[in-house]
């Protein structure tokens, strides 16, 4: 039944804002000065003071500057900490340029894949608007990350530096997005029109040339093979000459990314269950998408035993809520406009994914945490941010916004019991593209 905003209820409302004089003060301060600035809780730099029981020492940020790849970005950043550690190059770092580059192809040819098994379906069909709705976009997951590492290495950023376009993907995306679509044309009208798979897979072939010739445009072409010269932080001198990014990978950090599990923590679906997102997956072939949904508990411990190791953690967040860019303040107190519009805010985290407010928009590092009896009040971040955003480039977190906005952790798996080992090494069951975790 509709029900119309009466006059009578502006009235009541009317009324109801101005009796006593509570609301006009509060107005004044929040047109003034901005709704987060008028509900700040200042007594938060004292929570967030940047002292740490557990800290690594990890030199200079990374800036992913106008990009989406943070999802890279946090990953490289865990393998250059060890490049940093073994040979003495504090702030050494991995080029985001070359994953970036194979991502573009890769992503490409997965598009052109599920385009052609969906073809019979409608493009107002929930799956395929899913692909079509940004096929040349940045976002990532870790095991997109780890899948390109995986099969292509990597190298220092020294040999293939960040460019215009991968420091601000806009304009070359936006021409990937449209290019993309124009493909999907072709393959659905060309697959529904009975073609045989060699005439799909030829013209899928011509259209990823495509691809490559305008990632090699905007990027640069990725090196085949590289000499690593540099001087250490004791200024020895150091060439390793006619490596290709696989051997630079396993000679020089040689982890094993299979040996690490993603830990989710997704409290509207069961705990102790193993998911899967295929329609994210990067690479064909590659890494799949698995997410071993577990209590918060478990991701916090396994990334506190994980830094007590010398070894820092990628987590994905949701990094817009409660958060103070300049500062680099993550806690969920910072911001208190429940009380400063005197209404009740507050939503469970199975309630945030179930309602669509909770969303895994960022990606970062941790490199530190303060316990105090045996329990975490405060976690130092590693960000991509460049060095003008938090001290330094590193943010501070609360251990009250890691339990809220902290939605996964990667960590190796000797840190998981033997009943987490067995449902991490399960059949995924597959979300589909309509999922929260998506």
């Amino acid at each position: 039944m509709e029900k119309e905003v009466s006059q009578e209820n502006v009235a009541k409302f009317r009324q109801a804002f101005n009796a006593g004089n509570r609301n006009t003060v509060v107005q004044r301060a929040a047109t003034k000065n901005g709704v987060l600035n008028a509900s700040e809780d200042i007594a938060a730099k004292v929570r967030l003071d940047r002292t740490f029981s557990i800290e690594i020492d990890t030199g200079k940020v990374t800036n992913q500057r106008q990009s989406g790849r943070c999802w890279l970005f946090s990953l490289l950043n865990t393998l250059r900490h060890q490049v940093a550690d073994k040979y003495d190059l504090k702030d050494f770092e991995l080029s985001q340029a070359y994953s970036y580059f194979w991502d573009k192809i890769e992503r490409a040819n997965i598009f052109y894949e599920n385009i052609i098994r969906t073809a019979d379906k409608p493009t107002t069909d929930r799956e395929v608007e899913f692909y079509l709705a940004g096929p040349g976009d940045d976002g990532g997951q870790w095991a997109m990350a780890a899948s390109l590492v995986q099969k292509y290495g990597v190298v220092p950023a020294s040999v293939m530096p960040e460019s215009f376009n991968t420091n601000n993907t806009t304009g070359f995306g936006g021409a990937l997005d449209t290019k993309l679509r124009k493909d999907a044309v072709e393959l659905r009208e060309l697959k529904n029109s009975g073609a045989t798979e060699g005439q799909l897979n030829a013209k899928r072939d011509h259209l990823l040339g495509e691809v490559y010739r305008m990632t090699a445009i905007a990027v640069g072409e990725p090196p085949v093979k590289f000499d690593f010269e540099y001087r250490d932080d004791k200024k020895n001198y150091h060439r390793d000459a006619d490596l290709t990014p696989k051997e630079f990978y396993d000679k020089y950090i040689g982890v094993d990314l299979d040996d690490y599990v993603v830990l989710t923590n997704a409290p509207y679906k069961p705990f102790d269950k193993l998911y899967s997102l295929p329609a994210e997956d990067n690479v064909v072939g590659g890494k799949n998408i698995t997410l071993l949904n577990v209590e918060m508990d478990t991701l916090r411990k396994a990334a506190v035993a994980q830094l007590k190791d010398g070894e820092t953690v990628w987590f994905g967040n949701d990094v817009l809520e409660q958060m103070d860019r300049k500062e680099g303040f993550l806690d969920s107190q910072l911001y208190q406009t429940d009380a400063l519009f005197d209404v009740d805010l507050s939503l469970s985290k199975a309630e945030r994914f179930e309602y669509g407010q909770a969303q895994v928009s960022h990606a970062m590092t941790l490199t530190g945490v303060d316990v105090v009896n045996d329990q975490p009040t405060k976690w130092k971040v590693e960000n991509s941010w460049g060095e003008k955003n938090g001290k330094d480039g590193y943010f501070v977190m609360t251990d009250d916004w890691f339990e809220n906005y902290v939605y996964e952790v990667v960590v190796h798996r000797k840190y998981l019991t033997p009943d987490q080992l067995k449902v991490a090494d399960s059949e995924p069951e597959p979300l589909p593209v309509w999922d929260p975790l998506m």
